[in-house]
């Protein structure tokens, strides 16, 4: 079982706030507000996304590259680590 499917309910979840927050924007701009609120909506509707960007990828490395709580090898566990937490500090 893929770990999408798995995880389907919670990642649906945020997709549907995601699609809150891009139809927050499009009410904004319809209403003509100002362009600072409307670039904070825009911040925060990305900041959701590369939330959901970095979950999927970090699932993607421990679900088919190497989990590194299961990896027997302690460099490849400890890089499969390192790589984790780049790509969470680079997503943030």
């Amino acid at each position: 079982m893929s770990h999408t499917v798995k995880d389907k309910t919670k990642l649906l979840a945020r997709v549907r706030r995601i699609k809150g927050q891009a139809e927050a924007v499009e009410r904004a701009l319809q209403a003509e507000i100002g362009c600072t609120d409307v670039l904070m909506l825009v911040a925060s509707m990305r900041g959701a996304i590369n939330g959901l960007t970095a979950e999927l990828m970090e699932d993607h490395i421990r679900h088919h590259v190497v989990n590194p709580a299961t990896e027997t090898d302690p460099d490849r566990a400890r890089g499969a680590t390192e790589l984790i937490e780049v790509v969470r500090t680079y997503l943030k």
